[in-house]
């Protein structure tokens, strides 16, 4: 999945104004943020603790602007606990944002 700046990086910009500075670390604060919501995903094999951690990937998404993200969460709460292709997608999603 090839990460889309869009609507994600203006929430961003808008937010950090004109510091550079600021914005990486948003960006960072949020890739880290991420990182953390997939992790709980992963290891989430009830159908409560992956719902759980889908509707956390699913807000933090919707904060950003992250649409995206957003549409992989909402397959996320549609898809089993454990579902590795949700995971997979997700995690590219990740890996492409965060080198991005």
């Amino acid at each position: 999945m090839a990460y889309e700046a869009g609507a994600l990086d203006a929430t961003l910009a808008a937010a950090a104004g004109e510091n550079a500075d600021l914005f990486r670390e948003l960006r960072q604060a949020f890739a880290e943020s991420l990182a953390r919501q997939v992790d709980l995903l992963k290891r989430s094999r009830c159908d409560g603790n992956w719902q759980m951690a889908a509707m956390r990937l699913k807000g933090l998404a919707a904060s950003f602007h992250a649409e995206p993200l957003i549409d992989l969460a909402e397959e996320a709460l549609t898809a089993a606990p454990g579902e590795p292709t949700v995971v997979r997608r997700i995690e590219a999603f990740l890996e492409d944002f965060a080198t991005g």
